[in-house]
């Protein structure tokens, strides 16, 4: 397949990617995904666990931030994913959620998949669904590769005497994303009513619905949980190449990086600073991550207080490195800069990702969004910053009016 040629130094996914490549790198990746249409990345910096037995959902509902239970609810007549043949059109979709500290601090996120049963999928035959009856329940989930030691150590250390098995399956399943201009945003239902036509037995099989949007086994893309604008994900096996990627939109990861930081979203605990970081600073509840009305779980007295508080002073937005001429700066800033306010003297916040002449950042609303902000790197006062509110933002984030105009 022909996939962006990359220089190895880029070839890792941490944070804080510059060099003097980056600037060419960067506008070749951002023109490629905004023209050529829907593109797919395999997710290296993911690892892929899985969750089996029968206390799995108890577990992780006192654990994690979102509400795990419709995973084991009877499946509605909603769904985010694509069509695709041997899982019904009815599957329940991925849950974006997270674990924090005790003191409500994050520490890890997760994108958690329920598989498809043995009874929503066709036999080798294809004439009917297979037959395991006995097979315990599992859900997989994909989490930042470079934690993944000490995120099972962690699961294992709260699992005491819970029926539950925590698996590292990184050999047998890979995380893909798909993203870019031109991927569908109604349901699989109203892009396809033909496959309806498409059945065996006496009624409409929506397990063979639209063979090209899923593997024979039943894997398949979904809707990113966090955002529509995201693209669709999925874990599939390790030796197979997803279905609905043409043989020349297969690109290198860092692309998929670039299309989150201009979407303003963090990912993963090297992004997001593992045992730092305050959630909803970093727009969790925005990105669905967060349930407010699930009840207990670890970290949850800080989010609630917090929450119901009604102020978040930082977020997370994406930035712009530019000369005093306005032209984009590449390999000018590492992570951890910090912005400074040059109007009022002020601290804005701190610089968390870089990659080329565009991070993210955590900064301060009322310095970062005034109409008049006018920002900059400390000790690099000829590197400007120019912040951007994410589309997706609702407008009860900004905590004045005056404050929609203020962003780039």
């Amino acid at each position: 397949m022909n996939r962006v040629a990359l220089p190895k130094s880029i070839a890792q996914r941490f944070r804080g990617i510059h060099h003097s490549a980056w600037k060419q790198f960067c506008n070749r990746c951002e023109t490629q995904v905004q023209s050529a249409g829907p593109v797919a990345s395999l997710l290296k910096s993911r690892s892929v666990i899985r969750f089996r037995g029968p206390d799995t959902l108890k577990f992780l509902q006192g654990l994690l931030t979102n509400d795990v239970r419709r995973f084991g609810e009877p499946i509605g007549e909603k769904t985010e994913n694509l069509p695709t043949p041997n899982v019904p059109a009815t599957s329940v979709t991925p849950i974006y959620a997270a674990l924090l500290t005790p003191q409500g601090r994050f520490l890890y996120d997760l994108f958690l998949y329920k598989p498809p049963t043995c009874d929503t999928k066709l036999d080798d035959t294809g004439t009917g669904p297979e037959s395991h009856p006995h097979e315990p329940f599992h859900l997989f989930a994909d989490v930042d590769a470079s934690v993944l030691d000490e995120l099972l150590q962690t699961f294992n250390k709260y699992r005491l005497r819970s029926k539950v098995e925590i698996d590292d399956v990184s050999s047998d399943f890979s995380c893909w994303q798909r993203y870019g201009a031109g991927l569908p945003e109604k349901s699989s239902q109203l892009e396809e009513p033909e496959a309806a036509s498409v059945g065996w037995g006496a009624g409409v099989d929506r397990t063979a619905m639209s063979s090209s949007h899923g593997s024979d086994h039943g894997w398949q893309w979904f809707k990113d949980p966090r955002l529509v604008c995201l693209g669709f994900r999925g874990i599939f096996p390790s030796n197979i190449t997803p279905p609905l990627i043409e043989v020349d939109k297969e690109t290198d990861e860092q692309n998929f990086l670039l299309w989150r930081i201009e979407k303003g979203v963090a990912e993963g605990s090297t992004e997001i600073p593992k045992g730092e970081a305050v959630p909803l600073e970093y727009n969790l509840a925005g990105l669905n991550a967060i349930s407010f009305d699930k009840g207990c779980y670890v970290g949850q007295e800080l989010i609630a207080r917090t929450h119901h508080r009604g102020v978040i002073r930082k977020r997370i937005v994406s930035l712009r490195f530019l000369d005093n001429d306005g032209k984009e700066l590449v390999n000018k800033v590492a992570p951890g800069s910090e912005v400074m306010n040059t109007e009022s003297g002020k601290k804005a916040g701190a610089v968390t990702t870089a990659l080329g002449c565009r991070g993210l950042g955590l900064l301060r609303l009322d310095e970062a969004l005034k109409e008049s902000s006018a920002l900059s790197i400390q000790g690099q006062e000829d590197v400007k910053v120019v912040a951007s509110r994410p589309d997706w933002w609702p407008s009860e984030w900004l905590q004045d009016h005056g404050q929609h105009a203020a962003f780039a």
